[in-house]
């Protein structure tokens, strides 16, 4: 029978995104302190700064999901999902990015330095946990995560993706930036309602050598969470002659969180037993 996470490390969990709803419900009553109000004021300022870097194309497309000023309110996001060994909690900082993945069998985390893997028998987790530990969040996390620095944006012609014509903005990063800095990205935007419909990207972790090879992922199910315009399915499609074709697969998120609440450092901290991991 396969071993089970430790209680503590559950519970810890359990208390994290618990604290994450008490918030919500807080703020829905208006209950906000002078401290609170002040780190808002910052941040707004901080947004009207950095938002005039961002191509106005980027810019709308922001606005549409909900506007960076919003995002960058937020402190942690949740959400489950069924991953290919069952379901996975995500619990994601979003001022530094660390993370914490759980499942009943193993978990992954990054505490700011390393990322660590806990399982609970040996072998218990089957893939690259230091590739995995921020991949579905930075997927999630769109179209948001492109705000972030360190980024180069280009204006592309209009294309054609499954019979429908949208705008395309490219990104690429600078030097060193992220595990994968030679990864690159398409986005593909809806030319009337500004939202982002497609995702085109490149992976360079495991060669980290600039790639052609393009997968896609459809964004076509949104719900509002907290102000925020964040996606309820992500489809990855089969790619022929670099385009998307037909539908491969897809994952869909639940009981999604994302609050101003700063969670507790001992949340992405490496429990007892875990085992740090190289790239």
């Amino acid at each position: 029978m396969k071993k089970l996470l430790s209680i503590a490390a559950l519970l810890l969990l359990f208390v994290a995104c618990k604290e994450t709803v008490k918030e919500t419900s807080e703020e829905v009553h208006g209950k906000e302190n002078a401290s609170e109000q002040s780190t808002e004021a910052t941040m707004n300022s901080s947004e009207e700064n950095m938002a005039m870097s961002y191509p106005s194309e980027l810019t709308n497309v922001f606005k549409a999901h909900g506007g960076m000023d919003t995002w960058h309110k937020m402190n942690n996001l949740c959400f489950e999902m069924n991953g290919k060994s069952g379901e996975e909690v995500h619990t994601t900082s979003l001022k530094d990015r660390r993370s914490k993945i759980e499942n009943d069998d193993w978990s992954i985390g990054y505490d700011g330095n390393d990322v660590w893997l806990h399982e609970g028998e040996e072998n218990a987790y089957e893939g690259n946990a230091h590739f995995y530990h921020n991949l579905m969040f930075y997927f999630y996390a769109m179209p948001f995560v492109l705000g972030d620095e360190g980024i180069n944006y280009e204006m592309m012609q209009p294309t054609e993706l499954d019979g429908e014509m949208y705008n395309a903005i490219k990104i690429s990063y600078n030097a060193g930036i992220g595990d994968s800095p030679k990864d690159e990205y398409m986005l593909y935007v809806n030319p009337e309602t500004n939202t982002m419909e497609w995702l085109g990207y490149t992976v360079t972790y495991m060669d980290n050598k600039k790639s052609d090879k393009w997968s896609y992922i459809k964004y076509d199910q949104w719900e509002q969470v907290n102000g925020l315009l964040l996606p309820k399915k992500l489809t990855w499609y089969n790619v022929k002659d670099g385009k998307p074709t037909d539908e491969r697969n897809d994952l869909r998120f639940n009981k999604i969180i994302v609050t101003e609440t700063q969670l507790e450092d001992s949340v992405f901290a490496k429990p007892e037993g875990a085992n740090v991991v190289n790239r």
